[in-house]
């Protein structure tokens, strides 16, 4: 069964060498992670996962990578500094600090439990601003970029020139964002310095709300794919009072966390808003003229906006199982191929001078498609229960009959089933199972 506490997965995180606190040596760095060996390949699978569904699998998106640093005017135009605000209050008895829409009951402290001692909500801005050049001031101000988004609206007018594409199609990017939360918690779900997965597809203003309901069912369709069940999914439209400045209509793909239902990823109707202001602010035509019909119009755009991060952590939660064999606890992470750290692990039996050369060969031709974990210590069976943990689809056995047989062991992670393979067949055996 999935996790149902983030415990578990936090811990094999750390042992395994998926995540680990920022800075740890030094006592951490609050809300701040850094990837491991396991959590690298992981996470760069998810992105990898996303721009194949997003970018390679269509014809009508084409992928960018914007800069982290921007000027005001950016931020202006598009309303974060205005507007990109989370209500915050203070506990006056235990001094803690608290975004008073994420509190349960607004009068009384989760923290001491003491009611009647917020002081009043101020609006706190999410953003980072940092200088540019030697000589501080007004004119050398910059922000951390909070979210993609507004890197593919301001380089509209240039992709569409050099791409010669019409709406509709879509700008897509992966990238760091940075956001100065109130309250980061639960792990890697909410932190200030993270990876979003965003799409800004640019339609017809009368076709808007068709691809909008078109992205809320293909984006909930990308999680069921990638493994994770549907009762741990589910779309959930804004009321009136949630929605953003911009928005004329959003949903939410959630996830069941231990902690209960909280969003995966937004789909947005952002209307004609964000390519309106950076033509008004910056004087610069953001339209599209039609040749066919003589029409120009400012397009809508439906913005998919993914965390990678935030999607990692459900992909871990969701695939992690715990089953008893022989008296025994197996810990499995039955990720999806795709997103496995590593698909294939290749494991000698011994590690006798007789064996290592050909395990090596065999390693050699398996990693010029996969990546491939190479582990020749403690006994075999220790080694399948490591992989098991990690989540490696397949482990390729080589022992001392391969030296006459010039054949393998495969053993599947999920079935723990083996079959004996020709090393000359172990590739298009390895392709067959895990599908790519």
């Amino acid at each position: 069964m999935p996790a149902t506490d983030l415990d578990q997965i936090v811990n094999l995180c750390k042992r395994r060498g998926f995540v680990y606190q920022s800075a740890e040596i030094y006592g951490g760095f609050r809300s701040t992670y850094d990837y491991g060996p396991l959590g690298s390949l992981l996470l760069r699978n998810v992105k990898e996962a996303w721009l194949r569904a997003i970018v390679q699998q269509r014809d009508d998106v084409l992928l960018i990578d914007a800069a982290v640093l921007g000027p005001p005017q950016v931020w202006e135009a598009s309303g974060h500094l205005a507007n990109f605000t989370d209500p915050l209050v203070d506990c006056t008895n235990c001094k803690n600090r608290f975004r008073e829409d994420k509190l349960d009951d607004p009068t009384t402290c989760p923290s001491c439990g003491e009611t009647g001692t917020f002081t009043e909500a101020r609006q706190f801005n999410l953003m980072f601003k940092t200088q540019a050049g030697p000589v501080e001031g007004t004119g050398a101000d910059a922000f951390l970029r909070p979210e993609t988004a507004q890197g593919m609206f301001t380089n509209f007018g240039l992709v569409l020139q050099t791409s010669r594409k019409k709406p509709p199609f879509g700008i897509a990017q992966v990238g760091k964002s940075f956001r100065n939360e109130i309250t980061p918690q639960n792990w890697i779900f909410r932190t200030r310095e993270f990876e979003q997965m965003e799409l800004e597809f640019f339609v017809p203003p009368h076709e808007s709300e068709r691809w909008y309901a078109y992205w809320c069912n293909e984006r909930l369709d990308w999680y069921h794919r990638l493994g994770i069940p549907s009762d741990m999914l589910r779309i959930r439209a804004h009321d009136d009072d949630e929605l953003s400045h911009y928005s004329a209509g959003t949903a939410d793909v959630e996830f069941l966390f231990p902690w209960g239902w909280d969003e995966l990823e937004g789909i947005a109707n952002r209307t004609d808003y964000d390519l309106r202001q950076h033509a008004s602010h910056s004087g610069e035509k953001l339209d599209y003229f039609d040749p066919q019909t003589n029409d120009r119009y400012i397009p809508h755009v439906i913005e998919p906006a993914a965390g990678a991060t935030r999607a990692m952590a459900a992909f871990l939660l969701a695939a992690y199982d715990e089953e008893e064999v022989n008296d025994d606890t197996r810990t499995v992470l039955r990720l999806h191929p795709r997103l496995a750290p590593y698909q294939v692990a290749v494991l000698p039996l011994s590690k006798k001078d007789t064996l290592t050369p050909l395990a090596h060969e065999v390693r050699t031709m398996i990693s010029d498609r996969y990546m491939v974990d190479y582990d020749e210590t403690q006994a075999i069976g220790r080694r399948y229960r490591r992989q098991d943990e990690i989540g490696t689809p397949l482990c390729v056995t080589i022992d001392f009959d391969s030296l006459d047989d010039h054949a393998v062991t495969i053993r599947d992670r999920d079935t723990m089933d083996q079959i004996r393979v020709p090393i000359p067949e172990v590739l298009p055996a390895i392709t067959e199972r895990l599908g790519f």
